[in-house]
């Protein structure tokens, strides 16, 4: 949990994935974790809708790629190694695959 929470403000460190990881050990472990990390109210919807629909809202993938983006290049801007640089495009390119390609859910009014 505590490293998913460091891969939201750095660049390179993913934090669904370590969120999702939390989840499915609390969903076993401790009901009352899980509970507070699927009702959370900066991350929980979005937990709930990626584990149980499997996808994202629009909106969700827009600010996930935006802040992404925004990331890497402020990340590509201070890094001078070109070989870091190309492997952080890839990491992008390959997060943003996966995020157009996610099913979009649509909610209605």
């Amino acid at each position: 949990m505590g490293i998913g929470v460091l891969g939201i403000f750095l660049p390179l460190l993913p934090s669904t994935v370590f969120f999702l990881m939390a989840l499915g050990c609390y969903g076993k472990s401790s009901p009352s974790a899980y509970r507070w990390m699927t009702t959370n109210r900066l991350f929980g919807r979005h937990l709930r809708e990626y584990r149980e629909e499997k996808g994202a809202t629009l909106m969700t993938k827009a600010v996930s790629l935006a802040s992404l983006w925004i990331g890497i290049g402020a990340s590509e801007y201070f890094i001078d190694n070109l070989w870091v640089r190309l492997l952080l495009v890839a990491i992008a390119l390959g997060v943003s695959a996966h995020l157009v390609l996610l099913r979009t859910i649509r909610r209605s009014s």
